[in-house]
């Protein structure tokens, strides 16, 4: 493998209605940054690119003036409200033509920001792809942090390659990102996507600190959404499941016909009331579910045969920098 040069390193950051924490948040990054380039750990074109996801608050106002008074901000900024993910892929996919790698980071920095030097060595030692993994749940709730541990039990269990306690705080190299570029799909979880590449790849632990300011907007039914978009985006196992469980359920009903057709032939007069009234409501718990996970499946197919845009840019602001094709 051939030896790498000093990358030039765009820090991605999502934002939607963050105007808490925008300016403090854009200080830290800089400061961070500029050590790094003061060190000769990456390149001084190096830059923190924005992505507005449709804020309604002043966020969208204060980037605009942040990449006017200085050219190190960039913005990108949706139409509308797509989504964390959609943020992410956006702003990546627009920093690969200027960047060597690509950091994503939330807006809180809740994620670590001294783990950067550690993502870099992990890129200059060949990896592609440098994962960014908690190393507690310290900060978050006991419902938050039991039902995450279920939710990477689960993810696991059927398939999916997404690594437990994972974030959207991952490094990404310009080759890593020219094939995440090949990917299609309108239902996102780069999560379990990124991993489906194979690309080289390390993992970095890092600490969760509180936020710097404001409440978080992702909200539990986002946090739902992302969840059943890790589950059917990345595997049909649950597809699988559902003709075991109907195989399973075939079986005990002819159990229950020969038990049922013996007792009648041995004169046992049985009411069966409350035996219908179970597998009643078991059949039809099943059958509701069964119809419920192929639904999902069935309308994550009809999205993708719309061929829609998975987000649509309003406006760039990116000034003093150079694509790498020119």
């Amino acid at each position: 493998m051939n030896k790498r040069h000093i990358p030039t390193l765009y820090l991605v950051v999502p934002c939607y209605n963050e105007e808490e924490v925008i300016e403090k948040t854009a200080i830290i990054l800089k400061e961070k940054m500029n050590a790094l380039m003061d060190a000769g750990r990456i390149e001084h074109d190096s830059k923190v690119l924005f992505v507005n996801d449709g804020s309604t608050d002043a966020t969208l106002r204060m980037l605009h003036d942040l990449a006017k008074k200085d050219s190190f901000y960039g913005v990108l900024s949706f139409a509308g409200n797509y989504g964390h993910q959609s943020a992410i892929l956006a702003g990546m996919m627009e920093a690969r033509f200027y960047a060597d790698a690509v950091v994503t980071i939330d807006a809180d920095l809740q994620q670590d920001i001294d783990a950067l030097e550690k993502f870099l060595d992990a890129y200059m030692a060949g990896a592609e792809v440098v994962y960014g993994v908690r190393n507690d749940r310290k900060t978050d709730g006991f419902f938050k942090k039991s039902t995450a541990t279920l939710y990477y039990k689960l993810m696991h269990a059927l398939g999916s390659g997404a690594l437990a306690n994972s974030a959207d705080y991952r490094l990404m190299s310009a080759k890593a990102l020219d094939a995440l570029s090949e990917y299609e799909e309108s239902s996102l979880f780069l999560r379990g996507l990124i991993p489906s590449m194979g690309l080289p790849s390390d993992i970095v632990y890092f600490d969760v600190k509180e936020r710097e300011a404001g409440k978080s907007k992702y909200t539990f039914g986002k946090m739902m959404t992302l969840a059943l978009d890790g589950i059917t985006s990345s595997s049909i196992r649950p597809l699988r499941m559902i003709g075991v469980i109907g195989f399973i359920t075939v079986i005990a009903a002819i159990v229950m016909v020969i038990f049922s057709i013996i007792d009648w032939a041995n004169g046992n007069a049985v009411q069966g009331y409350t035996t219908t009234l179970i597998v009643t409501l078991v059949l039809g718990g099943v059958i509701l579910v069964s119809l419920g996970v192929m639904g999902e499946y069935l309308g994550k197919t009809y999205m993708e045969t719309k061929h829609r845009p998975r987000y649509i840019v309003d406006s760039v602001v990116l000034r003093e920098c150079r694509r790498k094709d020119e």
